[in-house]
């Protein structure tokens, strides 16, 4: 396909403007994808607001966004199981194929992945993107392309549950209500944990959080969350914790209120990437310690938790946007977290 597309460009921090640019050209590996959802991830307001997430630093100019879900428009010679007209989500990461990990089916970790919006990898926040047929997975007919964008994030929290092994009769607890601990709280759902918690300090992600189905919601500026969680498990302590928030309190509070032998999975990233953690307490408890970095073998399992009605990935999203006032978009994400839980970017008509 020829001709020039609508791309949004950050050319400088906290500033982004809509450019034209060329259309890609699918590889014959590859599909064209017109894009018509992108969600707004926390990592792509990090990029915005402070141009960089740990080692990764933003070189401009530079395309933020990696949650896709669009309609395919051409495909490569070597295509065979897409088609002109599928609707996809977008896993955003190509890996090698061919270090240990992977090998061994854990090809999140490969020390070579390419991932949309990671510098110095341009994201999708654009009309149209080429991108591996591979990682271009169809949904179903009851599916739209804005459920099929959330795929991704859903993805980070259902690895996050299945890093945890929740099941049936546990109780879970959530610190962080922002769209991946929302996230997470499906996930544990889904899979049948008996009763979720969810610690934010936001009143509106709480509210949001009761609205998809948390047992109980805990607001950390008004009550004792550590005490709380206590009597809500009759004094035991939880079963599986899940740390979204990224911060050192909330973990804290997670380590000591967990039952003995309880798992916690960290999702979160803190903003020095360094915590100070009552260890000692984790040691008594014996407590398993698990992290997640993205996600592995995820997408059909998602789009089919999805399709079948399991998990309502819409309920996360508060706002949205279009493509041509992304800077306002952006801003507003940054600058109004206490409304905006989960924000998607509209692209075309």
């Amino acid at each position: 396909m020829k001709g020039t597309m609508k791309t949004a460009v950050m050319t400088e921090l906290k500033h982004c403007e809509i450019q034209q640019r060329p259309i890609p050209e699918p590889k014959d590996d590859e599909v064209l994808v017109k894009v018509e959802n992108v969600g707004v991830c926390g990592s792509d307001l990090h990029y915005y607001e402070s141009g960089r997430i740990g080692n990764f630093i933003v070189e401009y100019p530079f395309v933020l966004g990696h949650e896709a879900g669009g309609t395919v428009v051409e495909v490569g010679r070597n295509v065979k199981k897409i088609k002109v007209g599928d609707r996809v989500a977008l896993e955003p990461g190509k890996t090698c194929g061919k270090c240990e990990f992977c090998k061994t089916g854990r090809y999140n970790l490969c020390p070579d992945v390419v991932f949309f919006a990671t510098p110095p990898v341009d994201g999708v926040f654009q009309e149209y993107v080429a991108h591996e047929a591979d990682l271009c997975f169809k949904i179903p007919d009851n599916m739209s392309t804005e459920e099929a964008a959330l795929i991704e994030p859903l993805a980070v929290g259902m690895h996050a549950a299945n890093q945890a092994e929740a099941h049936l009769g546990q109780t879970a607890v959530v610190t962080g209500s922002g769209c991946i601990g929302l996230m997470s709280l499906l996930s544990l759902k889904a899979r049948g944990v008996s009763k979720v918690i969810v610690v934010d300090v936001i009143e509106k992600r709480l509210a949001q959080a009761k609205k998809l189905g948390a047992d109980y919601v805990i607001n950390g500026k008004e009550e004792n969350t550590i005490q709380r969680i206590m009597e809500l498990t009759d004094g035991k302590g939880f079963d599986v914790g899940i740390e979204t928030a990224g911060n050192q309190l909330t973990a804290s509070q997670l380590i000591q209120s967990a039952k003995k032998g309880a798992t916690i999975v960290f999702v979160g990233y803190s903003a020095s990437g360094e915590m100070t953690l009552p260890i000692g307490t984790a040691l008594d408890k014996e407590l398993i310690m698990k992290t997640v970095f993205r996600y592995r073998n995820i997408y059909p399992m998602a789009i089919d938790a999805v399709a079948s009605g399991k998990i309502d990935v819409k309920g996360v999203v508060t706002d949205y946007f279009k493509l041509d006032d992304i800077q306002e978009a952006l801003t507003a994400c940054v600058e109004d977290k206490a409304n905006i839980v989960k924000g998607v970017i509209k692209i075309g008509d």
